[in-house]
């Protein structure tokens, strides 16, 4: 558990913080929406300051998250789709495993065999001895080049990394996809790529804690606000 308590200096208690980080990114929320909700509850609070939440929260909710995941399983599905950037198309990669978790995502200004290697190997890093035995992609020919890259990097005398580029079996990752855009609503479109990595960070991983990818999560959202209040060491 990280020691230092990144509430400090913050002017509202850290259970409403942390209370309108996870509106936000929980659901298909836009500033001004937890804006309004806050002050049904007697909490006026300005729209950048809730942006500003959100950008330094997400990340450290994910930081504080990692630790609390459950292993990926050692089958992937692999795949790429887009949101808007500073008004240009940008691609976020993501990687789940057969359960439906999270294993990583990326977010790039290219789509090509450079990004995709360098979300692989960031994604096999992550998870580090538990490797992919397979990986699901559609038939995109950039895939079999870099799988087979890295599978030279690792054992050049073994593909301990097998390809499945059947697209029909790659249904549950474009289904997650479709997910999480309809989480983002309208806020699809974001000025920044740090802003967006951001909230992308946030997003992903309270979806995760909702999904119950993690150990000693109570059920229910109660329990979604409880493990984030230990993660914060935050009086319920």
């Amino acid at each position: 558990m990280p020691s230092k308590y990144p509430f400090k200096r913050h002017r509202f208690p850290a259970a409403v913080i942390l209370c309108a980080v996870r509106m936000y990114l929980r659901y298909p929320l836009s500033y001004q929406d937890v804006v309004d909700l806050l002050a049904e509850r007697g909490l006026d609070v300005d729209r950048s300051t809730v942006y500003r939440w959100v950008q330094k929260f997400g990340p450290e909710l994910a930081k504080r998250t990692e630790k609390h995941l459950r292993r990926s399983s050692l089958d992937w599905h692999v795949d790429e789709t887009y949101i808007r950037v500073g008004g240009k198309w940008r691609y976020l990669w993501r990687a789940i495993d057969a359960n439906g978790q999270l294993v990583d995502f990326r977010l790039t200004a290219r789509r090509d065999a450079r990004a995709a290697k360098a979300f692989l190997k960031k994604a096999i890093e992550r998870v580090r001895l538990h490797r992919p035995v397979s990986i699901c992609t559609d038939k995109a020919p950039t895939y079999r080049k870099v799988i087979r890259e890295i599978n030279h990097a690792y054992d050049p005398h073994f593909d301990s990394i097998t390809q499945i580029d059947r697209k029909y079996l790659n249904n549950r990752i474009e289904s997650d996809h479709a997910a999480l855009k309809r989480l983002l609503g309208y806020r699809q479109t974001f000025r920044t790529l740090r802003s967006a990595k951001a909230t992308l960070a946030g997003m992903e991983t309270v979806r995760t804690i909702k999904r119950g990818h993690i150990h000693n999560k109570k059920l229910g959202v109660r329990g979604e606000i409880e493990f984030m209040h230990q993660l914060f060491q935050v009086a319920a």
